[in-house]
């Protein structure tokens, strides 16, 4: 049996508390079609040392995209430390609400746990993008900066609230301001943006497309880079950032530097 038959499947305990029906038929799957060893993880510990110890089988997460997130930072800080490893790719079974497994369908990963486990088995590894941060932070989605709002949930109807929301609906909304930031941005030492020029946001993706806003009828700046910095003012707060689902910051300064990862998808 090959070193690519031999899996070492992680099960997130977060799974296995969202969707315990979903694990264990990942889990049979998996164990009908390949040498598995089973790690049930308690906590992110336990997770971390299961996944140093796989030796030369071919790690497959079953969790969400958290998981998966925490598995490719790992697995990045080791491949900086002993070069290139895991060539055969990482594999995921998503288990979750549709929204904790977004990435992971986006990446191609089927959502069911029977076609995400076969395509563990029958699919093949496929070389994607990423960005990892100064901090060791890894970015599996695009990038944002400055990050959007975060979402407010309504609160509970009342009689009031309605009659205000009533009262809304009969008075014209104003337009809504324009907010520009002051950001310095470099994509691979070339200026890009300085602090005297507002943009309204800046944008990176995981292949180092780089695009700089300025609002509405102003041209933007593109550049594809592998490294980009971005720099606030030296007295403000510092600025924010999403990296996919995960807002971040305040920071004075952050660098991104392009890379890649390798996941197991199910095949053209």
């Amino acid at each position: 049996m090959s070193a690519a038959d031999q899996l070492l499947v992680v099960i997130d305990p977060v799974a296995r508390r969202i969707d315990g029906e979903s694990v264990r038929i990942a889990k049979d799957v998996l164990c009908a079609g390949a040498q598995a060893k089973i790690c049930w993880p308690e906590g992110v510990e336990e997770f971390s040392r299961a996944l140093a110890r796989r030796g030369s089988r071919r790690p497959v997460v079953v969790g969400d995209d958290r998981a998966l997130l925490r598995t490719v930072t790992l697995l990045q800080r080791e491949r900086d430390v002993c070069g290139d490893v895991c060539a055969s790719g990482l594999a995921i079974v998503p288990v979750g609400t549709a929204p904790l497994v977004e990435l992971a369908r986006s990446l191609g990963v089927p959502t069911g746990a029977v076609a995400a486990a076969r395509a563990v088995l029958e699919g093949a590894p496929r070389r994607l993008d990423l960005l990892v941060d100064d901090s060791g932070g890894v970015v599996l989605g695009d990038l944002c900066i400055p990050a959007p709002p975060l979402e407010v949930r309504p609160a509970a109807p009342t009689v009031w609230g309605t009659c205000r929301s009533l009262v809304r609906t009969l008075v014209r909304a104003p337009a809504p301001l324009s907010v520009t930031h002051r950001l310095r941005v470099e994509a691979d030492g070339v200026l890009l943006s300085d602090l005297d020029r507002p943009v309204v946001g800046v944008s990176v993706g995981v292949g180092g497309d780089v695009v700089v806003s300025r609002g509405v009828g102003v041209p933007g700046v593109r550049a594809r880079a592998r490294v980009v910095t971005v720099s606030g003012a030296v007295s403000g707060d510092g600025f924010r950032y999403r990296a996919g689902q995960v807002v971040a910051g305040p920071v004075r300064t952050r660098t991104w530097t392009a890379g890649t990862w390798t996941l197991t998808l199910p095949p053209p």
